[in-house]
């Protein structure tokens, strides 16, 4: 797992997986509540993604509607947008049409 943020972006390389989770909700928070802007996070390097990873960003996007901002998913694979539509989480994210890379779930 890697984690890097750039210009309001924080991209997710790896695993994003249970083990990995509070790793990416800490950075992730620390970004939301550092802008007032809208938060992207880029998954076009993700390997892979479970259920738990998914519940975080489902609350982090709540947590951003709240105030009027968006979370912001980039680089989504097919794989990865399937998960989502399955899911049903795709009624919560807002995903950004670029879609590259394998993925498993």
């Amino acid at each position: 797992m890697e984690l890097t943020t750039r210009e309001g972006t924080l991209f997710i390389r790896g695993r994003f997986d249970v083990r990995s989770t509070s790793l990416v909700r800490d950075r992730l928070y620390d970004e939301i509540d550092r802008t007032t802007d809208d938060v992207v996070v880029d998954l076009s390097e993700l390997e892979s993604i479970d259920a738990t990873a998914l519940r975080v960003l489902a609350v982090a996007t709540r947590t951003m509607e709240r105030s009027g901002r968006h979370l912001i998913l980039r680089g989504c694979s097919p794989e990865l947008r399937r998960v989502i539509a399955f899911t049903r989480l795709r009624r919560l994210v807002q995903l950004e049409r670029a879609e590259r890379g394998p993925l498993t779930a």
